[in-house]
């Protein structure tokens, strides 16, 4: 009896191990409930490319926002859910399902906590500031640079208002969620003298946290300890 018991119970932690791998091949999701705070906090990576309404090459790696909105909802609804740690290393990608993204994280009620790993460029800036607090790893990079357009665009004055207008979108977030001025956040966009083709500025580590971007620089260890720490409170 000892021996079916003990079999049954290395049954069900593979099924539950088998189950974890899946979702985290998947979506890059997982449930954080292991700890000696007895708390559980839902895990959600923000990797490669953002994609938006077109779907990207099979070889990249992505992030479908058609995913990551309903998750976001569902951990919003659920009551298994403390709080909400944010793994990202992205290059950017679509504008309208970053903020999408952003808005989302924004919203929830439970606490969230951003961890830049790698990179969090272009459109991952409001991503990273979305979260009510922010870390950064040492090497970790943030790319600030004006908003670009793919395909054929009409040279028409109503044009650069859409540009503009998006731009202006972006910046009112990102201030909004950090302690970065409007005005400074568009002189990073438009610095000349850092990308030798681009306009934009990047910064390493520590500098987005001078730059009141990020809150603090920081791993997994402090980025789980203020989470912690948040939904104590």
């Amino acid at each position: 009896m000892a021996e079916k018991k003990e079999t049954e119970k290395k049954k069900d932690e593979a099924e539950v191990q088998e189950k974890e791998e899946e979702q985290i091949r998947e979506s890059g999701q997982l449930l954080l409930d292991e700890n000696e705070k007895k708390k559980k906090i839902h895990l959600m990576s923000i990797i490669g490319e953002i994609e938006g309404h077109e779907n990207l090459p099979n070889h990249s790696k992505t992030t479908k926002y058609e995913h990551i909105l309903p998750r976001l909802a569902a951990i919003e609804d659920s009551s298994n859910v403390d709080g909400v740690l944010l793994l990202l290393n992205t290059v950017g990608g679509d504008v309208e399902a970053g903020l999408a993204i952003a808005e989302m994280i924004a919203s929830l009620s439970k606490p969230t906590v951003s961890l830049v790993l790698g990179g969090s460029h272009s459109i991952g800036v409001p991503i990273a500031t979305s979260a009510d607090y922010s870390f950064i790893v040492p090497t970790g990079t943030m790319v600030i640079h004006p908003v670009r357009m793919n395909g054929t665009i009409i040279g028409a004055p109503q044009t650069y208002d859409y540009f503009r207008q998006m731009q202006d979108r972006i910046v009112g977030f990102i201030s909004s969620h950090c302690k970065t001025s409007k005005e400074r956040l568009e002189e990073m966009m438009l610095n000349t003298g850092m990308l030798t083709k681009d306009l934009g500025t990047i910064l390493v580590g520590a500098e987005t946290v001078r730059e009141g971007l990020i809150d603090e620089v920081g791993g997994i260890k402090e980025a789980l300890a203020k989470l912690y720490d948040m939904i104590g409170e």
